[in-house]
């Protein structure tokens, strides 16, 4: 029996078991040990990947910090003196103002501020300077700017951290709203500038406004391309807008209906301005007048566009300096916002103007007066006009800006034209040692 017994049964009672048992211990020990160092691994790369993103955006973050063009002592300082006001509350025409110019390196920017520090008020503008016109001829109007008086921020209206400190450091009681992206036929080739500018920076800009306390009154730049499609003349502000004819003009309908919301929901003053085709000296190098004249003076042929069945096209052309009197008429009769905190406390101004010349002259008779003036003979290339978003026509009923701003333009296009050709011949240097080119 011992025998077999120990035949049927090891010496060891359990040895097998107990070394099955030990090398499926080792193996899950090796397993365990292998998937833990893998965890570490993972938890290790995991890590470093936290770390260096988290650097990286430190040094992002530092990057623009230490790269800002605002900020600082010295530079409130200079937004201090830009803004005060140089008119003691006595005066015959009233206490200065103390106002934010957006786009102040534009065309309609730099004339307003200029005006705007003539008389007295205090001026402070910002303009980020883009490219889509040659960004040394806004430097050269900073420059303009400067030698008056007037400090520029460089940053953009979709700032609202830059805005804010604006609004912090001075408590602006207006703001000439002018920056946005231009234009009608670029928005068929950078249709998001047009958003980001005109309607995300206008939305921008009035959150702050309605956080500031004070609350400032607003005047802006829409525009006469609102009235799109509409073919009866001349145009008024109670007639239709909401067929436009380009994404720029929806864009600044748009901004005419974001507006009105701000005032009724915030209490903020806002009068709209519908520009027709202005023009001038230190003007914007992509409107037809402008690019007319470079063209005529290096012997290109510039393009004339007709409409439909050969009929003219016509713009009701508007000298910069009436333009800016309509600029600051509107300022001076804004009325207050009634917000405080971002809380409406009572109604607030809301009014919307046309500002143009109302004499509409056609694109064959602004050629003509430019020949005149360059004394050079223009090369023509007369084309159908293509399905741009451009409209054959623009003429400004104006008698409600009349009525309530004392508005009356006073300079026709003959003489407008001279004046910019002057400007254009003296700026590009045009006049050394070509007899012809002499005014």
């Amino acid at each position: 029996m011992r025998v077999l017994e120990d035949d049927l049964f090891p010496s060891t009672p359990g040895k097998v078991k107990i070394e099955r048992a030990g090398a499926m211990n080792r193996q899950l020990h090796r397993c365990f040990a292998s998937t833990s160092t893998m965890f570490l691994w993972a938890l290790f790369l995991v890590a470093m990947t936290a770390s260096y993103l988290s650097f990286q955006s430190f040094v992002d973050t530092s990057s623009k910090y230490f790269a800002a063009s605002w900020g600082g002592l010295h530079w409130e300082r200079q937004i201090r003196a830009s803004a005060a006001p140089r008119r003691p509350p006595g005066s015959a025409t009233g206490a200065g103002m103390s106002v934010l110019v957006t786009g102040a390196a534009g065309f309609v920017g730099t004339h307003c501020s200029l005006a705007l520090r003539k008389r007295g008020d205090g001026v402070v503008g910002i303009d980020n300077f883009n490219s889509y016109y040659d960004p040394s001829l806004k430097k050269a109007r900073r420059s303009l700017l400067a030698s008056h008086g007037v400090f520029v921020v460089e940053g953009d209206i979709n700032d609202g951290r830059l805005l804010a400190k604006l609004f912090d450091v001075v408590p602006f009681t207006h703001v000439l709203h002018l920056a946005a992206q231009a234009g009608v036929r670029y928005a068929m080739e950078n249709p998001a500038s047009y958003v980001h500018s005109n309607i995300a920076g206008l939305v921008t800009l009035l959150e702050a406004c309605k956080d500031a306390d004070p609350q400032p009154a607003i005047v802006w730049a829409s525009s006469s391309s609102v009235y799109g499609l509409n073919d009866k003349v001349p145009f008024s502000e109670r007639d239709r807008t909401d067929q436009p004819a380009s994404l720029y003009a929806a864009t600044k309908k748009a901004g005419e209906e974001i507006t009105h919301t701000y005032n009724h929901i915030y209490g903020l003053s806002i009068t709209g301005l519908r520009f027709f085709t202005v023009y001038g000296p230190w003007g914007r190098p992509d409107m037809a007048y402008f690019s007319f004249t470079r063209n005529i003076l290096q012997g290109k042929p510039i393009t004339v566009y007709r409409g439909k069945n050969h009929v003219d096209l016509a713009r009701d052309f508007t000298y910069i300096d009436d333009i800016v009197k309509g600029c600051l008429g509107s300022l001076d009769t804004a009325g207050k916002s009634t917000g405080t905190g971002g809380k409406k406390r009572g109604p607030a101004p809301y009014r919307i103007f046309n500002l143009g010349n109302t004499s509409p002259v056609t694109v064959p008779n602004l050629v003509s007066i430019l020949e005149k003036h360059l004394r050079v003979k223009a090369k023509k290339n007369v084309i159908e006009m293509p399905g741009n978003g451009d409209v054959p026509f623009t003429h400004a009923n104006i008698s409600l800006a009349r009525q309530q701003l004392g508005y009356k333009p006073t300079t026709n296009l003959d003489v407008g034209l001279k004046k910019f050709v002057k400007w254009y011949l003296s700026y590009y240097g045009y006049t050394r040692g070509s007899k012809n080119l002499r005014l």
